[in-house]
């Protein structure tokens, strides 16, 4: 036999290169194209059938999932090309059918498709006879028309290229008769006319094989064997053991001696069957040789020929049915894993693809599928014996940055058989977890003064997500909007979240402030969170106490207390009054006495600053006394500042004047100076009160009926105080806690203060002082100082007290007192310059 001419395999190839397809159901496609195409030729255009443009193809990667790759698709137009050489024979064996399954698979989204290609036979192969020669004998008495069964040819192509006719070649001898047999096959048989044997099959163009029949005439054999049956059947399990008996023949044959012995031999079987049955020649049983597997073969058909002493012969068929025991677990089969899958894939999303098969049959090859596993997913069937994994439920990468779960196939035999694979399903990071602070608000205390750049604080913030997604930067989102300036103060770190002073923090400015601090990751679109930053400013002992009163410092008046000398023990003299600028215990102030001229005379409150006498004063002390306090806080270092105080020892005021006139001295004999000096000054006033006093008698007795003069005018009621000597307005501001009243006759012209004049002495009349009883009126016209309501003329009259004692007698007392009215008057007047 030989192979198709080349221009019989063009003809033929021309004639099925355009594939039928169809679709058996929803997501099927069926091609079929004959055997042996070449590689490369063309199976149909898989991208079109499946609706696919060649646009789509680069991002719907399609692609094929095959246990063998007999076919490969064209990336750029989808076409579906063969890979490798299809042999019919090779793949299916003597199965009526062929053809080759597998799924197509698409991406964005994930689909599958399920492909079938029927495999056509092709006659391309001669049929075979197991003999080179069959050798006969027919004894001399055999008559003509005696029939001889010969050897059955086998052809492996399948269909109708498998049905074989038989020729015999011509020969006055023999001629050929033909035997039908179940499955249209036949049987040739000899008949006693021909010596050539050829075998012909039915394909275009037909193929032929011949066999030389060689007659030995013998002695007479007249008797051929006969098998009991025709056909024989048995069914058996598959996977019996070898040497198990699967069936007994029998032929009988009439003759006597070695002519009724019968001999049992296979026809014209193939090596396959050889391989798997053998039969004892003498008792016709026939064994299992070799495993029997039901999903290879369910069913075995061949020929027995049982063979007489004499060489008559006789054939019968064997049936052999494989039935299926369950024993294929079903094979699982990964097409497709969509790893990673993003977190927020919504439900129902496809993350594999699974093939499931199971080599047997019936319920045995029957499979359910199920998950083993906490992962929110599922599985759903799809045609073809192909399974989906679907997303049941929300992924969360944070929860569980990977997925397992176990992928169980159970077939419905007895018993059931079973296999599993591990799916692991990443989950890649989707920017859906802003950063949060470890906490909402901070608290951070920093003590003033401190250095530029110093470390404040240090925010942190944690972001779930990974990668870029969960890379956190810190920023600066505002700050209190009391405090000037409040967000300068600091300055945040990008990467770290580490708050540094910008500047040195004074408490006494700024006690508190208040930054937001913003945390974004690195996402698309970025998530943020913010946090407030409180930081709170600590007190240092920087800032000594500062005495408000006495006043001290260049500038400051003196501070002068005057104490009666008949103050008791406890009699309030003034109060130190101090202020710190710091806070807390650095802003506790205690006072102590350090230097006195009498330490024994005073003392100072710890707390309340006041100073008071520590025993009744006495006249044994100096009339002028210098108090030196020292205000301290509770501050480490502590820090302090002094208080002098100046206190007069005087019954009167009058009597302080004179210590008053005098800056105060720090030693013994500047107090014995001073009290010289003032007796001196009091002598120089009396003598002047006298001449002054003869001048005024000559004025007033002159002016007595012009009214008194504009100098007298301020003795008034709303001029003069009746309790005697009147003080700078001023004198009191810091130093005593008096108000008194001062009373200056001025001309018209304004005159600065600096410049006034000492009060004149107070004229009388002649009649005031020789006698007259009569109280003065204020007078309408007098002038008083510039912007004071003039007096009312209906005034209260009052009684000078010139007047008082003129009326009196005169005496040495009396005169005694004028001159202390002057003295007083000359003694504001000469203070209250000092002042202003």
């Amino acid at each position: 036999s030989g192979r198709l001419g080349p221009g019989g395999g063009r003809a033929l190839l021309g004639a099925v290169l355009l594939c039928v397809w169809w679709r058996a159901a929803a997501e099927r496609l069926r091609y079929a194209i004959p055997e042996e195409l070449g590689r490369g030729s063309l199976v149909g255009p898989l991208a079109r059938d499946l609706g696919l443009s060649a646009d789509e193809l680069p991002a719907r990667k399609l692609r094929l999932s095959e246990e063998k790759q007999y076919f490969s698709v064209n990336e750029e137009n989808g076409n579906l090309y063969v890979n490798e050489r299809l042999d019919r024979e090779e793949m299916c064996g003597d199965s009526a059918t062929c053809s080759v399954s597998f799924e197509v698979l698409v991406h964005n989204p994930l689909n599958i498709f399920h492909v079938e290609v029927a495999i056509e036979d092709v006659n391309d192969n001669s049929p075979t006879f197991s003999k080179a020669v069959l050798d006969l004998e027919i004894g001399e008495w055999i008559p003509p028309g005696a029939r001889f069964p010969l050897e059955m040819a086998r052809d492996a192509d399948a269909g109708r290229n498998s049905l074989l006719t038989y020729q015999l070649d011509s020969n006055p001898s023999f001629s050929l008769s033909m035997k039908e047999k179940p499955g249209g096959r036949k049987q040739p048989e000899l008949v006693l006319e021909t010596l050539l044997l050829k075998a012909i099959d039915s394909g275009d163009p037909p193929r032929s094989g011949t066999i030389q029949v060689r007659i030995n005439v013998t002695d007479a054999n007249d008797n051929p064997p006969v098998f009991s049956k025709s056909v024989y059947e048995a069914r058996v399990a598959e996977n019996l053991p070898v040497e198990s008996l699967v069936l007994r023949v029998g032929a009988a044959d009439a003759d006597a001696g070695s002519n009724g012995r019968v001999y049992y031999s296979f026809g014209s079987v193939s090596d396959s069957i050889r391989a798997l049955f053998s039969i004892d020649s003498d008792r016709g049983e026939i064994r299992t040789a070799g495993p029997l597997d039901f999903e290879e073969n369910s069913k075995y058909i061949f020929s027995l020929e049982a063979t007489d002493g004499g060489g008559l012969t006789d054939h019968c068929e064997v049936q052999i049915d494989i039935t299926d025991e369950n024993d294929n677990a079903p094979e699982i089969t990964i097409l497709s894993l969509s790893s990673p899958v993003p977190e927020d894939a919504p439900v129902g999303t496809v993350v594999a693809l699974l093939k499931v098969r199971d080599r047997d049959s019936g319920e045995n090859g029957q499979v359910s599928c199920e998950l083993s596993g906490e992962a929110p997913l599922s599985i759903v069937a799809s045609p073809g014996g192909s399974y989906k994994v679907v997303t049941a439920g929300a992924l969360d990468r944070e929860q569980a940055s990977e997925q397992r779960v176990s992928v169980v196939a159970r077939d419905r035999g007895r018993p059931a058989l079973w296999s599993s694979t591990e799916l692991v399903l990443e989950v890649s990071d989707v920017n859906d977890n802003a950063p949060v602070f470890e906490e909402a608000a901070y608290s951070a205390y920093v003590a003033e003064n401190n250095a530029a750049g110093a470390l404040v604080v240090r925010v942190q913030a944690r972001d779930a997500d990974a990668g870029a997604n969960g890379r956190v930067s810190y920023w600066l989102a505002g700050g209190s909007a009391g405090a000037a300036g409040a967000a300068p103060l600091v300055s945040v770190e990008a990467r770290s979240g580490a708050l540094y002073a910008q500047r040195s923090l004074d408490y006494e400015q700024c006690r508190e402030f208040w930054v937001a601090v913003r945390a974004q990751d690195g996402g698309a679109p970025a998530r943020s969170s913010t946090a407030t930053v409180r930081v709170f400013v600590l007190d240092r002992n920087d800032n000594a106490p500062r005495v408000l009163w006495p006043a001290a410092g260049a500038g400051a008046a003196a501070a002068f207390e005057v104490v009666p000398r008949s103050a008791e023990a406890g009699y309030l003299v003034a109060k130190v009054v101090a202020v710190d600028a710091d806070a807390g215990r650095n802003a506790w102030l205690s006072y102590e006495l350090v230097q006195a001229s009498e330490p024994a005379l005073f003392r100072v409150g710890l707390h309340s600053g006041e100073v008071r006498t520590a025993r009744a004063v006495s006249e044994r002390d100096a009339a002028k006394q210098r108090v030196v306090a020292v205000v301290k806080d509770h501050g480490q270092p502590a820090l302090s500042a002094t208080a002098t105080l100046h206190v007069v020892l005087a019954e009167s005021l009058q009597e302080a004047l004179p210590e008053l006139s005098e800056r105060p001295a720090g030693a013994e004999a500047a107090a014995a100076a001073a009290e010289l000096q003032f007796y001196l000054v009091l002598a120089l006033a009396l003598l002047s009160a006298l001449l002054v006093l003869s001048v005024a008698l000559a004025v007033l007795a002159r002016l007595r009926r012009a009214g008194p003069p504009a100098v007298l005018r301020c003795l008034g009621a709303q001029r003069f105080s009746l309790a005697g000597a009147a003080f700078p307005a001023d004198f009191c501001e810091g130093t005593l806690p008096y108000s008194y009243n001062l009373c200056v006759a001025a001309p018209a012209r304004a005159v600065p203060e600096a410049a006034w004049p000492p009060p004149p002495v107070p004229v009388l009349s002649a009649e005031e002082l020789l006698g007259g009883d009569e109280c003065e009126k204020p007078s309408p016209n007098s002038s008083a100082l510039e912007g004071e309501v003039p007096a009312d003329p209906d005034a209260q009259q009052v009684c000078h007290p010139f007047h008082l004692w003129l009326s009196g007698m005169l005496s040495l007392e009396a005169w005694f007192s004028l001159g202390n009215v002057y003295w007083q008057s000359a003694s504001v007047s000469l203070l209250g310059g000092l002042n202003f």
